[in-house]
């Protein structure tokens, strides 16, 4: 898990509340969420291993589904 990444929204027109989505989406697109609940509690280092290497299938059965590149 990477660094977390500089998000910057601008505030148009005084409209926080479509600021605020567009940042909610911006941290979703980014996995800010998902970093965050992975840090809540200890995760054994098996456990580890095994999250890693399913997320390492699920991206390998994407490609082959994708078809070949170019």
């Amino acid at each position: 898990m990477g660094a977390f990444s500089n998000l910057e929204v601008k505030v148009v027109g005084n409209d926080v509340e479509k600021a605020m989505k567009v940042l909610k989406r911006k941290m979703q697109k980014d996995g800010v969420f998902r970093r965050l609940k992975a840090k809540r509690s200890y995760e054994k280092p098996s456990e580890s291993r095994r999250r890693k290497r399913q997320q390492g299938e699920r991206r390998q059965q994407a490609d082959r589904l994708k078809g070949p590149r170019g």
